[in-house]
């Protein structure tokens, strides 16, 4: 059985979006991994359609209401699927957590909007809270879409050479190093001499040595060699 995402919105047409594009689409096409949507909407009990109320001890905005998630949520089969909703309070989205879903059976992920979700459904139905940066959006499809990309392009068969997985930003507490192709020269830039030298071990030595100085800048709280 492929690995199964299953997304619960409010808008339904946004999916697949980008997931629907490149090596991800591809992947999603050939059944590497499967995704299908669950319209919130539907589950709601009045005829405007609305899923949402004012919040419980004032406040600006509008928050869903848990019977209409939780009976969203019911619509699915049981299953083992971690079950995720993006949020900014919630635990920071990281690589080796992709890679931990990558490896189980697919993941349930309910997209909030408005002021948020009643807190209730989030502990009745065991949601896991993701954040996925430190800013706030006007809704969870977007980082949903991102969660389930980066898991995607870790299944067998999505990314064509699983080689060019093992050096990248994350995977080993290190960020990227920089990058080029040809032109040797463009804009009087040139590439780095020793990167057209053909000796192997002085590149590999090279990448490493800038792995850690670009991780040092830009993550002055980073675990560094």
């Amino acid at each position: 059985m492929s690995w199964r995402a299953s997304v619960v919105t409010l808008f339904p047409e946004a999916f697949p979006g980008t997931l629907g594009l490149s090596v991800i689409g591809r992947g999603l096409g050939q059944g590497a991994w499967s995704l299908d949507t669950v319209d919130l909407r539907a589950f709601s009990d009045n005829r405007y359609g609305s899923v949402d109320d004012t919040p419980a001890g004032g406040g600006a905005g509008l928050v869903i209401r848990p019977d209409i998630a939780a009976a969203a949520l019911d619509s699915l089969p049981p299953d083992d699927r971690p079950r995720l909703y993006p949020s900014p309070r919630g635990r920071p989205f990281t690589q080796a957590q992709a890679r931990a879903w990558a490896d189980g059976p697919g993941l349930v992920i309910l997209c909030g909007r408005f002021e948020g979700l009643d807190q209730r459904v989030i502990e009745a139905r065991g949601l896991n809270e993701v954040c996925v940066g430190e800013a706030v959006l006007a809704g969870g499809e977007v980082a949903a879409m991102l969660i389930l990309e980066a898991c995607a392009r870790l299944l067998p068969g999505v990314v064509g050479n699983a080689a060019s997985l093992t050096e990248e930003s994350f995977e080993d507490g290190l960020l990227e190093h920089d990058l080029y192709t040809r032109p040797r020269e463009w804009e009087g830039r040139v590439i780095p001499e020793i990167l057209l030298s053909g000796d192997h071990a002085r590149i590999a030595a090279w990448k490493r040595a800038e792995r850690e100085r670009i991780t040092r800048e830009r993550r002055s709280g980073a675990n560094n060699p």
